[in-house]
């Protein structure tokens, strides 16, 4: 698979199948529960349609035919405060270890920047060890409880960075 096609842009509402796809084949794959995570959430088959608010955004990573993975910024659910929630940030298989991750990061954080939100939240599983270390490499410190509502109850790992 040729990596120099491949580019991060936004949503589009041709991507949905693709995308839910490639999330729900993570939880399988590194073996993360399916209740209370990502994997059964309303949204998950409507990404494009889940993000058209204001001050929210998801980006795919994508080449001419095939989405390779997403993350997007949104509101942080039921919480008081300037507090965006990097949500749904998951890879094909076939482009991991690549550096995507990191530019995908890059990407979410700097939109989380210009919408002024204050704060990034993310909740994630512990299984995901590679994901985890990007997180930290970045500046996430860790919480010991989760912030907002986000129904993620099988998410044991909660952090947070000030932009």
């Amino acid at each position: 698979m040729s990596h120099n096609n491949i580019i991060i842009r936004e949503i589009q509402p041709e991507d949905n199948l693709q995308i839910e796809a490639v999330i729900k084949g993570c939880f399988p794959e590194f073996n993360i529960p399916l209740k209370g995570t990502a994997y059964e959430d309303a949204e998950t088959p409507f990404m494009y349609e889940s993000y058209q608010g204001d001050r929210q955004i998801y980006f795919v990573l994508a080449n001419d035919t095939e989405v390779l993975g997403g993350a997007g910024i949104k509101q942080l659910k039921d919480f008081k405060g300037n507090v965006c929630e990097l949500q749904k940030m998951y890879f094909s298989p076939k482009v991991r270890g690549k550096g995507f991750g990191k530019k995908m990061f890059e990407t979410c954080l700097k939109a989380a920047k210009d919408f002024g939100f204050e704060t990034v939240y993310l909740e994630t599983a512990s299984q995901l060890k590679a994901a985890i270390h990007i997180y930290e490499v970045f500046g996430f410190q860790h919480r010991t409880e989760p912030l907002g509502d986000t129904g993620h109850y099988s998410c044991g790992v909660w952090m947070t960075k000030e932009l």
